[in-house]
């Protein structure tokens, strides 16, 4: 979430930040700009990115929030979610869609004054699709002719060893000339213009390929801002942006520059909210929930995003293999009360989930088979619980992680406790003091318990939600999960160009994953945000994120 971003991840959908900023007023940065209104420097609330700031790399909330800044790409997306050309002039399919030509504007440069050309698009979207760093993001890149699946060592396909990405330059990127290049698709994906704007596919300038690990510590971008300079990344404690003067793109930046704090909690970053030292904070803390729309009035922010929250339990863990695991994720979800917790805990800015994406995205559906396995059913829960442990007696606690830093202990504690009292085991929440801490032993598949997760949009379509967390070997699927039969429907319904039929498609896909459950759906979030007194001309997009560009002091 980021991106898995919730993330995108997920993917992340929290505020983290280092411990010694709890509490403490930040100073809110660079409070310039005229008195009659316009520029300044507009603070926000983030994340230390998990990762150097590379795109292909990045696939949370904290890293993506300050790429999607820094970097333009083939296409933006407004408000609504809508897409519009950015570095592109064109991009023309062939009658079938599958294949794309893409023509770029010719006046575009990135911040070292070097020209954004075709093969800069081609050789970062390369390195995304290889196995140079996390593969975090080349999942991406798979419809490409060139991307696939190679047998390793031991020569058998679905085994450790496999290498999972382009071996080289993938054959389905061909450099046209200096503006131009054509994307050739192994099979029909009528949405693939829709996901260029996200973060994966964003060019990267030459010097950017001496040294990517010294290059994501200090990037140089093509976007509306860029970074302030050496130092102006100060770990765990913010990121200091100003405006790319050099960007000559669609969109427009009215102020002068933006600093992205990193909070150790949302409790900390809204009292800064309150008391003047930060301009805009996109996620409410639990405790300020029944309370921040009569304290902040007009400048508050509560309004639907694609944002989607659960929990997974990996296959691997105890109990949740095979049979006896598909039991007891089903009870467990039915232990949940989901409506309940939805209005003691979140105040009415959460809606329990009925699909495993969001409802402000085309095609979403309240009416799914197999959807009642999301309802609180007590009884029910109780007799699955008990088939589960006639087939292997239940041992040991149930465990939920998650980020101590990110606001996130009120629910988990809720869900917890209504899985102990339903089903009568032990059930807690696990946290963790960072976002990195937990992200890193989920990322590494050392985790030994359920984590959080969750998914903020890449771009407004249905298969965002579905492809990159639980198709196989998905950048994003941390639960590990594989099943040929989704596999199988997601792929028709990419290939359909017909975006009705597609999502009736991603429909039914998603009625796999309700029998399955590779995460558990609970919520879809709000965006429940605010912003100061001294700022103006605040929107939040259809992903949660505010307009950053259109926020210009009073």
């Amino acid at each position: 979430m980021k991106r898995s971003r919730i993330g995108v991840g997920i993917v992340a959908l929290a505020a983290a930040g280092s411990l010694a900023l709890a509490g403490c007023s930040t100073g809110g940065g660079d409070k310039g700009g005229d008195s009659n209104g316009g520029g300044g420097i507009i603070t926000a609330n983030g994340s230390e990115p998990q990762n150097p700031l590379i795109p292909t790399n990045t696939n949370e909330v904290g890293g993506g929030k300050i790429l999607d800044a820094i970097f333009a790409g083939l296409v933006s997306y407004d408000a609504d979610g809508a897409p519009h050309n950015e570095v592109a002039e064109s991009i023309e399919p062939n009658e079938d869609a599958s294949e794309f030509t893409i023509k770029l504007r010719e006046d575009a440069t990135f911040t070292d004054g070097t020209p954004v050309k075709a093969e800069n698009f081609v050789k970062a979207w390369n390195q995304g699709a290889s196995n140079e760093l996390q593969h975090l993001s080349n999942y991406f890149f798979e419809d490409i002719e060139g991307f696939e699946i190679n047998d390793g060592p031991d020569g058998e396909a679905g085994t450790d060893d496999d290498v999972y990405g382009a071996v080289g330059d993938m054959s389905g990127l061909v450099v046209d000339g200096d503006y131009e290049f054509t994307v050739k698709l192994k099979q029909p994906a009528s949405d693939f213009p829709l996901r260029l704007g996200y973060s994966a596919f964003y060019p990267l300038p030459d010097v950017a390929f001496e040294d990517l690990e010294a290059f994501g510590q200090n990037p140089i971008g093509n976007g509306m801002y860029k970074v302030d300079g050496e130092g102006a990344w100060e770990h765990d404690v913010q990121i200091k942006l100003t405006k790319n003067e050099d960007y000559n793109g669609p969109r427009e930046v009215k102020n002068d520059g933006l600093t992205i704090v990193f909070y150790a909690s949302q409790d900390a970053a809204y009292a800064d909210l309150q008391g003047g030292n930060l301009d805009v904070l996109d996620a409410i803390p639990d405790a300020a929930l029944a309370n921040f729309e009569s304290d902040l009035g007009e400048r508050a922010v509560n309004q639907p995003a694609a944002i989607f929250q659960s929990f997974t339990i990996p296959e691997r863990l105890e109990h949740f293999s095979g049979e006896e695991g598909k039991l007891r994720r089903a009870a467990i979800s039915m232990a949940i009360d989901r409506d309940e917790i939805t209005k003691v805990i979140f105040d009415g800015t959460r809606t329990p989930a009925s699909d495993f994406t969001s409802p402000v995205i085309d095609g979403w559906s309240d009416k799914l088979k197999g959807a009642e396995v999301l309802e609180y059913n007590p009884e029910e829960a109780k007799k699955l619980w008990a088939e589960a442990d006639k087939l292997a007696p239940w041992t040991g606690s149930f465990e939920i992680a998650y980020n101590a830093d990110g606001g996130h202990q009120a629910w988990v504690d809720a869900v917890t406790n209504s899985v102990k009292n339903t089903l009568g085991i032990d059930a807690a929440g696990k946290p963790y003091p960072t976002f990195a801490e937990a992200r890193t032993e989920i990322t590494n598949r050392t985790i030994t318990t359920a984590f959080r997760t969750g998914w903020q949009a890449d771009y407004p379509g249905l298969f965002n939600f579905l492809g990159p967390l639980y198709a196989t070997n998905a950048g994003s699927n941390d639960g590990d999960y594989s099943s040929a039969e989704f596999d199988g429907l997601l792929k028709q319904g990419a290939q359909e160009t017909d975006p009705a039929a597609a999502n009736k498609l991603f429909q039914e896909a998603q009625e796999v994953l309700l029998a399955d459950l590779p995460a558990t759906p609970l919520w879809y979030s709000n965006v429940a945000g605010g912003f100061g007194e001294s700022v103006e001309n605040v929107q939040f997009g259809w992903n949660s994120v505010p307009l950053y560009q259109d926020i210009t002091k009073k």
